[in-house]
């Protein structure tokens, strides 16, 4: 059998194929037969040549899915000009502002129904965004002065899973006014630890990229 010259390139195929069904038909519903028929030319032992289950194929797509999300958070909690509370407004403003969320939030799915997705992602931003980027940025906003608090693990876990998870309109389906209200909650909780991080830019983005996932949906 010919070796495959271009692994990487088949890993990627494969992904995109399963992300593509996973959002169209719920991960629960997606058969490994599905995942072939929408490679056409790869067989199923190919398949498993690099993943051993639909589990792994799942692991993988999030993993890609918040790749360019954690790069982002590592540039911004390593950057030596900012204090820590500016490093949070940081990542929110750059969070609903960076290039390309029109296009994801057009053809998002409803995480909500798809149940297998979202414990993914809820289980990367507990285990890992909020202990290895939000966690790092509040300790140095306590040992700057910019944030005060004593238990910044929690914080740190509270705050990512509010904006990540609550406010996020392809979770709970939120229409442009449920968004709002959330946010301005978010707001004026933030606003409680002394944290000014949010403001009405981030807020008008927030209600234009809510009504971008509504239409389309």
């Amino acid at each position: 059998m010919a070796r495959n010259k271009h692994p990487e390139e088949t890993v990627n195929r494969i992904l995109e194929v399963s992300l593509r069904l996973f959002l169209e038909k719920g991960y629960e519903y997606t058969s490994i037969r599905d995942i072939i028929d929408g490679l056409g030319n790869l067989s199923k032992g190919a398949i498993y040549h690099h993943f051993k289950s639909k589990e792994d194929i799942l692991e993988a797509v999030t993993d890609k899915l918040v790749g360019s999300s954690n790069r982002m958070l590592t540039k911004i909690r390593d950057r030596k000009d900012l204090n820590g509370r500016e490093k949070l407004k940081t990542i929110f403003r750059e969070s609903l502002m960076r290039p390309g969320q029109e296009e994801l939030f057009a053809v998002a799915p409803d995480i909500g129904k798809n149940p297998k997705l979202l414990f993914s992602i809820l289980r990367d931003t507990t285990d890992v965004v909020a202990p290895r980027y939000i966690l790092p940025i509040i300790e140095e906003g306590i040992r700057d002065g910019s944030i005060e608090t004593d238990y910044p693990a929690e914080l740190a876990e509270l705050v990512i899973l509010v904006a990540n998870v609550w406010m996020n309109p392809m979770v709970f389906e939120d229409s442009t006014e449920t968004s709002k209200r959330k946010f301005m909650l978010f707001a004026q909780m933030m606003q409680g630890f002394g944290l000014d991080v949010v403001d009405d830019e981030m807020l008008a983005r927030l209600e234009c990229l809510t009504e971008i996932y509504q239409k389309n949906k």
